[in-house]
């Protein structure tokens, strides 16, 4: 196509050509479609004055679906996918119950003391036998939860048991005996210690009849991530280990043995409270990775869940069923309480070990996702509360429906660990100029700190730079060469530049994290196999991001900042899983901290020693956040100030 124009009107026609061109592209990026264009978040209506603070889910053999609640109820919810379900009560008036599971006409579920077996021996909808499978020691203590059951495959049950939580909430302990373990029942009564060192362990699950579970961030937990239970192994958190003295233990590690060895210790002041740690200091960073040389019985983090990224209380992991939610079937799904949202996950196994994937799938539900099941219409049902607990969905209960709309997403499908790096698959064909250019990939590494005091921030970050890439003739899959692998450590691979062949969408997730226990052996890729163009021209940025960068440069001739200039910091040391601008989250808005006119020393202060007390309407407390750097707290403290206008 020729154009043609004289030199009085060639500057008006090259301003109107550019703007197209840029109104073309900004359009295209614009209308790039997103989670809620493939997966709708549809209600399951509940009847009129119940309240479902699910806690346990299962979907029974005629597609029914069984409930249970923190408030002790037990429901059979029939057409469980129909606009009118119909919920009968099954049984009430049980202790807290956080799991339920459906064997040979009878439901099992987890109360706070037991496992329980529930049967209508009459047929009338109604439980009418209820018999103590095997019970467990209990304190008292109002935080010891227990979850489950799982069912194996030889008809046995796991349940897992949360530490109890003293005074100084942030150091659990293991008050009475398997508190931190999970255990494994026989429906006669025997029981097998199976496992030791777990925390919060809320989302027990089974995955092709292995055993595993998410824990919740806090002390000697990192961050959340999902992990193999394998019998004898020890979790990470060293409270449970005062059992293995017990002649049922299958773990022998004592500890006196952990601490022993371990390179920090916790310390504690003249009131019991826990507080800086002996050697913990920046210029030693212990990870689990590093542990793992002296204790062999550690388990590492199968996939790691990066803290206020994919989630913050993450709970149950679910597999997809054939069938169920188009090319990701086979994969996993992991729900998460706190942040109200789903999780995805791809795993493999390099020598011998599992590792993968994981991406963020689905936000938006109304309350904290605690349960998960698979409806018989391939739907996939989310049972929800977060009274106790706060969540990022207003709402206090319920159960949703996730709805696939058969369309597929642009999305990386998997991505498999290399010698020389990563070969990622796609769901749809991406453009292969854009694909084939280097500047299309960025990766980085990061871990997390493995210590006594509540959560990490991601350390130990290395930037490693993308050498080569190559891209498959059908436009499906993509090897990039990546230098400065590092084993034991979370992969953040970012796919900004890749687009797709048809429609030129970009991807619905541009960002990966790959947690890399072992990398494989095999063929390296030569330098003639590959493309190394990098262009800069390939990262064009939307108006959005360009105004943003504007303004942050105009804003930084100011003395307080603008959220621009801290979101950075906020969303690096997950500010933001717990806390929001304008509205309540997990904990007050940022808004409602700056009504109280705090100073801004007095912010510094409280957010490296919170006072729960100040916030008496919000029942989860902040940890200390003593890990970010003094110049970041006052650099937020003074933003959240300037909101009390």
């Amino acid at each position: 196509m020729n154009i043609y124009f004289n030199y009085k009107n060639g500057i008006s026609c090259l301003l109107t050509m550019t703007f197209i061109l840029m109104s073309l592209i900004c359009f295209a990026q614009a209308e790039s479609p997103k989670e809620d264009d493939y997966f709708k978040i549809m209600k399951v209506s509940a009847p009129e004055g119940e309240i479902l603070e699910v806690g346990g889910l299962c979907t029974l053999p005629n597609g029914d679906l069984g409930v249970t609640t923190r408030r002790g109820d037990v429901f059979i919810v029939k057409n469980p996918s129909s606009l009118k379900p119909t919920f009968q009560k099954f049984a009430s008036g049980l202790h807290e119950v956080l799991g339920l599971a459906y064997k040979n006409g009878s439901f099992y579920c987890v109360q706070r003391g037991e496992l329980t077996k529930m049967t209508d021996t009459d047929n009338d909808g109604v439980a009418d036998d209820f018999e103590t499978i095997y019970a467990w020691p209990l304190s008292g203590n109002y935080h010891e939860y227990s979850f489950g059951p799982k069912l194996a495959a030889d008809g046995s049950f796991f349940v897992t048991l949360n530490l109890g939580f003293p005074p100084t909430w942030w150091n659990p302990t293991s008050m009475v005996p398997w508190r931190g373990w999970a255990l494994h029942i026989f429906e006669d009564g025997r029981i097998e210690p199976w496992a030791a060192g777990m925390r919060s362990p809320c989302g027990i699950s089974m995955i092709d009849d292995q055993l595993f579970y998410t824990d919740n961030q806090g002390d000697w937990v990192g961050s959340g991530s999902i992990m193999q239970v394998k019998k004898g192994a020890f979790m990470g958190h060293p409270s449970s280990l005062v059992w293995t003295n017990l002649p049922q233990s299958p773990l022998k590690l004592s500890t006196e043995q952990f601490f022993a060895k371990n390179q920090t210790k916790m310390i504690y002041d003249s009131k019991g409270n826990s507080v800086k740690p002996e050697n913990d200091v920046n210029e030693k960073v212990v990870t689990e990775y590093d542990m793992k040389k002296n204790f062999p019985e550690l388990q590492l983090p199968a996939v790691w869940l990066p803290h206020g990224i994919l989630g913050i209380s993450n709970s149950e992991i679910v597999k997809i069923p054939s069938g169920s939610f188009g090319p990701f079937a086979g994969q996993l799904l992991v729900g998460d309480q706190g942040q109200s949202m789903i999780s995805r996950v791809f795993m493999e196994k390099v020598n011998g070990e599992y590792q993968g994937a994981a991406w963020p799938f689905r936000s938006g539900f109304q309350s904290g996702i605690v349960r998960l099941a698979w409806g018989k219409d391939g739907s996939l049902f989310a049972g929800e509360t977060n009274r106790g607990w706060g969540s990022a969905g207003e709402a206090t209960e319920g159960i949703q429906r996730l709805v696939w709309n058969n369309k597929i997403p642009f999305e990386m499908l998997r991505i498999k660990a290399m010698p020389d790096g990563f070969e990622i698959e796609f769901t749809k064909p991406v453009d292969r100029k854009y694909a084939s250019d280097l500047a299309s990939y960025s990766v980085e590494s990061f871990i997390y700190k493995y210590h006594s005091v509540y959560g990490s921030p991601p350390v130990n970050s290395q930037k490693c730079s993308v050498k080569g890439v190559r891209v498959s003739a059908d436009g499906l899959t993509a090897r990039i060469i990546v230098a400065n692998l590092r084993k034991g450590y979370i992969h953040n691979i970012t796919l900004d530049g890749i687009r797709s062949q048809e429609n030129y969408y970009s991807l619905a997730h541009p960002t990966a994290y790959y947690t890399l226990n072992n990398i494989p052996e095999g063929k390296v890729l030569s330098p003639t196999e590959v493309s190394t163009r990098n262009s800069s021209a390939i990262k064009t940025q939307s108006l959005e991001q360009n105004r943003s960068s504007l303004s942050g440069k105009k804003a930084s001739m100011s003395k307080i900042p603008t959220y621009d200039q801290v979101k950075g910091l906020l969303a690096k040391n997950t500010c933001l899983a717990c806390h929001n601008a304008e509205k309540r989250q997990v904990g007050p808005s940022f808004k409602e901290i700056s009504a109280k006119k705090y100073t801004i020393e007095e912010l510094t202060s409280l957010i490296y020693t919170p006072k729960p007390e100040h916030w008496p309407d919000y029942s989860t407390p902040m940890p200390p956040m003593t890990n970010v750097p003094k110049d970041e707290v006052t650099k937020i403290a003074t933003w959240i100030k300037s909101l009390n206008k």
